[in-house]
């Protein structure tokens, strides 16, 4: 092979490699110039996800939908009085004795600006220790991630 036949045949390679996720993403309308193509909405917030089990180790009755929502009133609003999501689940883990426990559970999603990021973490710190003591779970999972937000 001419090294002008090698050249022609690596620009070839490399204006195929470049162009298959562009025709890929295009026959998707998700790819990155769809995403470059909308303009950056919203400021910069932390979605913090928690995942609350209403089973109790000790065998005792679950946590009810009234004693969540009063938790949710006394608990978490008042620390997050500008608003929040309750989402119902179906849930499971493994224990500390390594069983897998299934358990009907409640997702609560909060929104908050980076900036309120470090003072907000110690409140939500203080919500998963509540409810751990109140209704003698082993645990509440955590969950954060950048997100941007428009309301």
């Amino acid at each position: 092979m001419t090294p002008r036949t090698r050249i022609a045949a690596v620009g070839a390679a490399v204006v195929f490699a470049a162009a298959t996720p562009v025709a890929a993403y295009a026959a998707l309308d998700t790819g990155p110039e769809t995403v470059a193509a909308v303009p950056a909405r919203g400021a910069a917030y932390v979605e913090t996800r928690l995942f609350f089990g209403t089973g109790r180790p000790d065998g005792g009755p679950p946590v009810t939908e009234k004693q969540f929502l009063a938790f949710v009133d006394r608990t978490i609003t008042p620390r997050f009085p500008a608003g929040l999501t309750i989402r119902d689940g179906r849930g499971q883990w493994r224990d500390r004795s390594g069983a897998i426990e299934r358990e009907r559970s409640y997702e609560v999603v909060l929104l908050y600006p980076v900036s309120e990021a470090r003072a907000h973490d110690p409140q939500i710190e203080r919500i998963r220790t509540v409810y751990e003591r109140k209704y003698a779970q082993e645990s509440v999972a955590r969950a954060d991630a950048a997100a941007r937000v428009d309301f």
